[in-house]
């Protein structure tokens, strides 16, 4: 099956197994950009619109706005933007990548894991033992962190903190700290931590926690530390 017959498969029987099939075929063509510019989306983050190519569209498109898929997502990979395939699709867009999803892809092939998916959020560590370390580049690289951290500034939060913690040195959360973030009330933490995970791919846990009983946080783009003895963090 080609995309443009996936891509027939009606809005109610497109599973994960849909969305699996989908994402092999993208990462294999070229796509049509509507416009070289991204565009901000309904939930105000930043895209660039595509459209897969037929024979009824291709020639819409100049040269120079035809481009393969992958060269595409690399592009945004670095430029912290996200993608939406085929906008005019009623009533929904055939799919919209989030820029975490995108640069999962450039670093690991996989857009996501449901397979490594944990809840995000605010949580509470109180387990005397905890295992943390600083995320390495190969979690969060460094062009990741620069847009995360372009992000907060916007926001005038000019020095947002890390840590990965875990409770069994399984389950690893992308703990931010509370007061590096200007202590922002309860209500506004499940918010907060759905916009910082737009960022990162969709199987990351991200959580808010405040510093107090936990190791050292970190400065978002501080340098990586190797693992001591209650940092197991590989």
């Amino acid at each position: 099956m080609n995309l443009q017959e996936h891509l027939k498969v009606k809005e109610q029987d497109r599973n994960y197994n849909w969305d699996e099939k989908f994402f092999k075929l993208f990462s294999e063509i070229e796509i049509g950009l509507v416009s070289n510019d991204p565009t901000q989306g309904p939930d105000g983050w930043p895209y660039l619109i595509c459209q897969t190519l037929n024979s009824s569209n291709q020639s819409q498109f100049d040269g120079d706005r035809i481009e393969h898929s992958q060269k595409i997502m690399k592009w945004c990979s670095t430029k912290g933007i996200g993608l939406v395939v085929n906008p005019q699709r009623e009533p929904y867009p055939d799919y919209v990548f989030s820029y975490g999803m995108i640069w999962s892809f450039i670093e690991t092939g996989y857009f996501m894991r449901p397979d490594l998916a944990q809840a995000s959020g605010k949580v509470e560590y109180r387990n005397d033992k905890i295992f943390s370390g600083v995320p390495t580049e190969q979690y969060l690289p460094l062009y990741v962190r620069k847009v995360l951290k372009d992000f907060f500034n916007d926001q005038t939060v000019f020095n947002p903190k890390i840590l990965m913690i875990s409770p069994d040195e399984k389950n690893y959360d992308l703990a931010f700290s509370l007061e590096s973030l200007g202590n922002p009330p309860e209500n506004e933490h499940a918010g907060i931590a759905e916009a910082i995970s737009w960022f990162l791919p969709p199987h990351y846990s991200v959580v808010l926690v405040s510093e107090n009983g936990l190791p050292k946080f970190t400065e978002l783009l501080g340098s990586p530390a190797k693992p001591s003895h209650s940092d197991s963090m590989n």
